[in-house]
């Protein structure tokens, strides 16, 4: 089965494009194929990864969350370890600073800022 069989990439013409380069582990700033060829990853996985890739302390930690809770939806819900980072991120931001708003994308981000401004007007 081939990758292209079921999947659709973004950012690509489906009939035309040419097959993705499989990548099967990364570790720091490196991605690497099956043949142990290594790629700098200056694209970070288009997402935010600012520490590199599977680096230790962040894995331990996601693997104890995981262990408890992985995921629940904030319409309605809320959970201590989200309540804490809040609150350390008001502590940095300080005044008139008071409320975070959480987002997993950048197009969230900014259609969760407009519906903010026009609430606030």
């Amino acid at each position: 089965m081939s990758d292209t069989q079921h999947i659709w990439h973004p950012f690509t013409q489906a009939a035309t494009a040419t097959a993705p380069l499989k990548i099967i582990r990364g570790q720091g700033a490196y991605v690497y194929d099956a043949a142990g060829k290594a790629y700098l990853d200056v694209i970070s996985s288009w997402w935010v990864n600012l520490f590199g890739h599977a680096q230790p302390d962040i894995a331990a930690a996601i693997a104890r969350q995981a262990q408890t809770l992985e995921h629940i939806i904030f319409a309605g819900f809320t959970h201590e370890p989200a309540i804490e980072l809040a609150g350390r991120l008001i502590a940095l931001l300080q005044s008139p600073f008071n409320r975070v708003f959480y987002t997993d994308n950048g197009s969230t981000a900014v259609e969760v800022a407009l519906k903010m401004a026009l609430q606030y007007w």
